[in-house]
């Protein structure tokens, strides 16, 4: 009772809270987006499908560093605290890989990046203290959804199709938080 308290006093403070800290099983250990993937693959054991579509994806955010991965649609980044991811990285299983970039303070989009199943893929900077305004994925099958709390505007709401982006650009806004699922 007493979290739930210091809980709610944040919330309402506008302290805001810091996502990507937990998820179930071995996926909440694991240090990379790629080991995050292959934590819930193996979980799933006997009763995972070939065709099982998962997505893990962590945050590098300003004045915190790198974030635990987080899968599925889970929040990476923060609301409430006005920091910025200034990266990401992301992996995907059943899905044949995923293609990402990010828009960056004062960059602009810096280059697709892409991996196969399995391999993590980063973009964006960390030691710059850049802000990233956008995001940009395109899994190699299927689709992707994501939605983004962005900076003066909080959640974005849900794009899905392949490509997919969400965030601003030439707004100078940053992104605070994203959720993605395949």
């Amino acid at each position: 009772m007493l979290a739930l308290s210091v809980a709610a006093v944040l919330g309402t403070a506008g302290m805001g809270t810091a996502h990507a800290q937990t998820h179930a099983g071995n996926a909440g250990t694991a240090r990379t987006a790629a080991d995050a993937v292959k934590a819930m693959v193996g979980e799933r054991g006997a009763q995972a499908r070939p065709d099982s579509r998962v997505v893990c994806y962590r945050a590098h955010v300003a004045g915190i560093g790198w974030q635990s991965p987080v899968c599925n649609g889970q929040v990476a980044g923060t609301t409430g605290q006005s920091r910025a991811i200034e990266a990401l990285e992301v992996a995907t299983s059943g899905v044949g890989g995923i293609c990402v970039e990010a828009h960056a303070a004062d960059i602009g989009w810096q280059g697709i990046r892409c991996g196969g199943d399995l391999q993590n893929v980063t973009v964006g900077t960390t030691g710059e203290a850049r802000r990233m305004e956008a995001l940009w994925l395109n899994p190699r099958s299927g689709s992707v959804s994501a939605q983004a709390h962005v900076q003066n505007y909080g959640w974005t709401g849900w794009y899905s199709g392949n490509p997919v982006t969400v965030g601003t650009t030439g707004a100078s806004l940053r992104l605070e938080a994203v959720q993605i699922t395949v």
